[in-house]
């Protein structure tokens, strides 16, 4: 395996739970606290830990503390990655779609 696809693989991963994309459709509106996200997630602390850790760690979302409260927000540059890589996946079947079909049985 590249790098490339194990890169890609730990960001896809990052999307891949319904928390997360729960927190990315809350960090959409703007940056948020943690302890907003706990409580329009209903969660745990430890819980959100995990999932911003992972998010962050994936380049998705950027992080800075206020406090004793971290901040989120959705990083610009994971939003630009995060869509060259769906694109690179999914380009060449978009351009294959007016290709002929394989004839075997």
């Amino acid at each position: 395996m590249t790098s490339r696809y194990i890169e890609s693989a730990r960001i896809f991963k990052a999307l891949s739970d319904e928390n997360r994309l729960a927190i990315l459709e809350l960090l959409s509106e703007g940056e948020k606290c943690g302890c907003i996200l706990l409580e329009a997630l209903n969660i745990q602390q430890p819980t959100l830990s995990h999932h911003m850790r992972i998010l962050y760690e994936a380049g998705i979302v950027d992080r800075s503390r206020e406090g004793k409260w971290i901040h989120y927000s959705i990083s610009s540059q994971g939003s630009k990655k995060l869509l060259e890589l769906v694109n690179t996946y999914t380009s060449a079947a978009m351009k294959k779609a007016g290709s002929p079909k394989c004839n075997c049985e």
